[in-house]
């Protein structure tokens, strides 16, 4: 009888192990884009007046996904606000760092680079241009 407790401990063991394993495989950074199947805009998105964004600064636009530096009066940078690890928009804007409040990643908002893990990957940029007075975020129309 003990034979056949010692191996019901063992496939207890393994079926455990690979629900475990389904867990890690779940948080795995592998795609680099997290969720995102389009962490980009795929027609023009109106962020409106471009004195929105503070120069030296950054402005989140969370409801369309995108972050807007400005590194110096009339020059604009934009990325994807949806961090690559796990696809969470980010939710602040602190020291010049984007932060993802599921995770902690943290991001350079002049540059995109990821700052501190878990993610590893840039965010993505975006197209950027002033068009009619308004800021205008995405690929040409």
């Amino acid at each position: 009888m003990s034979g056949q407790s010692t191996r019901r401990t063992v496939l207890k063991g393994a079926a455990l192990a690979g629900a475990a394993g389904l867990g890690v495989a779940a948080c795995s950074t592998e795609s680099k884009l997290g969720h995102a199947t389009v962490p980009t805009p795929t027609a023009p998105v109106d962020l409106g007046a471009p004195d929105a964004v503070p120069v030296g600064g950054a402005k989140l636009y969370r409801e369309q996904r995108l972050l807007v530096s400005c590194p110096a009066k009339g020059e604009y940078k934009a990325f994807s606000a949806q961090c690559t690890h796990a696809g969470c928009v980010l939710d602040k804007i602190q020291d010049n760092e984007g932060n993802c409040p599921c995770h902690g990643s943290r991001f350079d908002v002049t540059t995109g680079k990821a700052l501190k893990g878990p993610a590893t990957v840039p965010l993505p940029e975006v197209p950027v241009r002033v068009e009619n007075g308004k800021l205008i975020a995405g690929p040409e129309a």
